[in-house]
């Protein structure tokens, strides 16, 4: 096939990434709706589409008309941009092969069944045997991609470009320096009593009241679905199809409502990227961490705030008149943020979560580097939560099975969470100054100006930018920590009563 002028390109472009997506629609249905038995097939399936994908994605002809449109001077900036990145993933791309590719989707399928089957045993041995292979596999990838100082830093890159293993470094110094010391002395002010969340709150209940949730953030239906899942996640595939999954427990309250607000949050940003990029890199988002400060900042700016839940708790009360007869809205907005240690990453509140990263963090960089060996895990990270948090582990299934992210061999994402809540901190405060009355808007329920912001300064962009130039475009600086610790500081004190 002759390939000869941008519009040639685009259309490459978009063929690949239909491939990519109808793999995400796979993924979804395997972590949602496909049966037990379909597991063997859905891994040939995703293989079989996985080397089809890369195949095109490293088509001589392909790479022939990125090198000559990377010189065309007549493109303009945002067709430039989208050939630098195209061709930057395609010199990225020519470094692996074929075989490993297929390797890596049948693995990855294998290891999300063997990790699935190995939660509901409470037997990370069931796993043991998947994850080796994956680290190894990563191993390989890490020396085949290259890196300058850590191999770590070749993971990193994957979902935050530019992102080194130093950096991260420096990132948790902030929060071992500054975070720690603040969270110890709440525990030593320690008055909130949440209790009343582990109740019995009927399944159907919750599940009408977070699909509210969802709809007054602005969350389109029409482009999404929300689904049960073992772990929340949000997938799409295309700005009109972005989908999201929460955990309904009818034991725990809270795991329903911060997993609706936060993978909203996600998806909010995929319906924002604008339609007539797909397929291009200027229809993707700009990185993971940009990506997490979305549903962090909805998840807590705004869902965590007195705000929200004055005008919410209301609706939520009258469903479960019983359970909540002698809370009023501000013991619930107490409850929501009570800082205490817990196992689950997921259900962590928005201080000590940052301490399930750090751990996830250290255990990785440590099995890339080879200073810990998978079979050694579940001790590894038993004595990490103790010695982090306080909390001893009960069972593989709450400790190392906790998380699905290392059955998709997705290691280097977790930093990326921290990240994206300093992120969070950083664009909140810089909307608060830009939206009038912000928290009285937030107070009537009211967020459109707020989702416009997002979508005019994050989400329309797609690209278009690097992760530390839009930040920049949009707060006049870099990443900056201190954006997060006032924040926390501020409503922490208020909270606890902190001097």
């Amino acid at each position: 096939m002759k390939l000869e002028n941008y519009n040639d390109y685009k259309e490459y472009s978009v063929k690949i990434y239909d491939i990519s997506m109808s793999m995400s629609v796979l993924n979804w249905d395997q972590e949602t709706k496909m049966p037990k038995n379909g597991s063997r097939f859905r891994a040939q399936q995703l293989s079989t589409l996985a080397k089809i994908a890369y195949e095109l994605s490293t088509d001589e002809n392909y790479g022939k008309l990125l090198e000559t449109l990377n010189n065309d001077e007549s493109l303009n900036s945002d067709q430039k941009r989208n050939i630098f990145l195209s061709r930057k993933e395609f010199l990225k791309n020519k470094k692996y092969s074929s075989e490993f590719i297929v390797k890596q989707s049948k693995l990855i399928s294998k290891a999300f069944n063997d990790w699935r089957i190995a939660k509901e045993k409470n037997d990370f041995k069931l796993f043991q045997d998947s994850l080796e292979k994956l680290v190894e596999l990563r191993k390989e990838e890490c020396e085949l991609i290259g890196y300058t100082n850590h191999p770590y830093d070749a993971l990193l890159d994957r979902y935050e470009p530019n992102l080194t293993t130093k950096d991260v470094d420096l990132i948790f110094k902030d929060v071992k320096e500054k975070l720690v010391p603040f969270i110890k002395l709440i525990a030593k002010n320690n008055h909130v009593d949440d209790s009343f969340f582990y109740q019995l709150y009927d399944h159907d209940k919750q599940w009408d009241f977070g699909i509210k949730l969802l709809k007054q953030m602005g969350y389109d239906f029409d482009s999404g679905r929300q689904d049960i899942s073992a772990h929340p996640f949000s997938s799409h595939f295309s700005p009109e199809d972005a989908r999201v999954t929460t955990r309904i427990d009818e034991n725990n309250l809270s795991e329903m409502i911060w997993s609706c607000i936060h993978e909203g949050g996600h998806a909010l940003y995929e319906q924002g990227i604008l339609s007539e990029n797909y397929g291009t890199p200027l229809g993707n988002s700009v990185s993971l961490g940009i990506h997490e400060s979305q549903s962090r900042l909805w998840e807590n700016h705004v869902g965590r705030s007195l705000e929200y839940w004055k005008y919410n708790y209301p609706s939520l009360k009258s469903l479960f008149p019983d359970k909540l007869k002698n809370i009023d809205y501000y013991k619930f907005y107490e409850a929501t943020n009570n800082v205490k240690p817990s196992l689950i990453r997921t259900n962590a509140d928005e201080l000590t979560y940052h301490l399930h990263v750090l751990i996830r963090y250290e255990i990785e960089k440590g099995l890339i580097e080879g200073s810990i060996e998978v079979k050694d895990l579940p001790s590894i990270w038993n004595k990490k939560y103790f010695d982090y948090l306080g909390i001893k582990v009960t069972s593989d299934s709450k400790g190392v099975l906790q998380d699905i992210h290392w059955s998709h061999g997705s290691f280097g994402y977790f930093p990326t969470y921290t990240i994206g809540s300093f992120y969070a901190a950083q664009f909140f405060h810089k909307a608060s100054t830009e939206i009038n009355n912000i928290d009285t808007k937030i107070g009537n329920g009211d967020f459109v100006e707020l989702l416009d912001w997002l979508r005019n300064k994050i989400h329309k962009h797609g690209e278009r930018y690097d992760a530390k130039v839009l930040c920049e475009r949009i707060t006049g600086e870099e990443l900056n920590f201190k954006y997060f610790m006032e924040y926390v500081t501020k409503k922490y004190s208020d909270i606890y009563k902190l001097a």
